[in-house]
């Protein structure tokens, strides 16, 4: 569909400038303006979860309950609310605040008592599409993985158990959990409203869309050069699948290999040693906002991935079979981030 789509509109540019030879040569057309990504995304809202933005597709809905309008307000809510950590002083949106695309902006964030997180904090967006949560895809669900930084001692270092008593004594959260499940506040409803509203993060409508549905000006020529490389000499679609670009499976890429050894990666959920170094691949969409990048936040800026992966990945270490070494020109690697960045 790309490719007729790109081919398409060469045709129609040839056919439109070629003129007979005893005919006057047009006056040179206004280039046309290629739409930009949302400069700032937009916000999280409830109904993603049944019109999601343009090329995304339907969500799956979530097993044992239908999310509601009350529950992601009493979602939203909670999420930026530090009354769930010890002290009061970390909120979900601390790890994961919404001006950098839901993703933290240093390597590794700091939790209860300036302690820094295991890994980098990735971006949330279109997390209601996943399965598996977490680098290592530790966590089952979405619902599981809602209620994880509470407990843990490097988060919040609280505990889910404290966090409803806190809860129930707080009076500004009795008629709001009232509101979503009829009830006072449990592990249950705190968990569907925060995966509620984590759900409504979703993103799409980038110009790549546009261009699929038939916008032909929506990429630029070095935008749409680099969606080829992404597609062709790049391989990079086989584990950043279109239209979510994440396959959702775990690779070893090489990162945060050390001394000629993979880091532990999705064997710590599984304990099996082939799993070793395997990492869950990240959505690429809305990019431009989520840097550093990978699961230790190593790279600093797409440039650095791109290179990165022209390189094979990390050296010395067993690596996913589809890693391989790349031949880019600058050019070619500067249409790769400009395509990336339009994501």
């Amino acid at each position: 569909m790309i490719a007729a789509l790109l081919a398409a509109a060469t045709a129609t540019a040839q056919a439109q400038t070629t003129t007979p030879a005893q005919a006057q040569a047009p006056e040179p057309a206004a280039a046309p303006t290629p739409s930009t990504p949302h400069a700032t995304p937009p916000a999280p809202s409830f109904a993603f979860l049944t019109t999601p933005p343009l090329g995304l597709p339907p969500m799956p809905k979530p097993s044992g309950y239908t999310p509601t309008a009350a529950m992601f307000a009493l979602g939203e809510r909670l999420f930026f609310d530090p009354l769930l950590s010890r002290d009061r002083t970390v909120s979900c949106a601390s790890c994961h605040p919404a001006a950098t695309g839901f993703a933290h902006p240093d390597p590794l964030p700091k939790g209860i008592d300036g302690q820094l997180a295991l890994r980098h904090a990735p971006a949330l967006w279109n997390r209601g599409y996943g399965a598996l949560q977490r680098w290592d895809g530790a966590s089952p669900s979405l619902e599981a993985f809602v209620l994880e930084p509470i407990a843990d001692a490097r988060e919040m270092g609280f505990g889910v158990d404290a966090a409803i008593a806190r809860l129930r004594a707080d009076a500004h959260y009795g008629p709001a959990f009232a509101a979503a499940f009829d009830q006072p506040a449990d592990a249950q409803g705190l968990q569907r409203a925060l995966a509620t509203y984590v759900r409504g993060i979703a993103l799409g409508d980038a110009p790549y869309d546009r261009f699929l549905r038939g916008d032909a000006d929506a990429l630029t020529p070095q935008q749409r050069h680099g969606q080829w490389l992404f597609e062709s000499k790049g391989g990079c679609w086989q584990c950043h699948t279109p239209p979510l670009f994440t396959d959702e499976g775990f690779h070893a890429t090489g990162v945060g290999a050390r001394d000629g050894e993979l880091a532990a990666g999705r064997m710590t959920a599984t304990g099996d040693a082939a799993d070793r170094g395997r990492f869950k691949t990240p959505t690429l969409r809305g990019l431009r906002l989520t840097a550093p990048y990978m699961h230790d936040g190593s790279q600093r800026t797409l440039a650095d991935v791109v290179d990165f992966y022209a390189r094979g990945g990390a050296a010395d270490v067993p690596l996913d079979p589809k890693m391989r070494g790349l031949d880019l020109s600058p050019a070619e690697r500067a249409a790769l981030v400009a395509f990336l960045a339009s994501l």
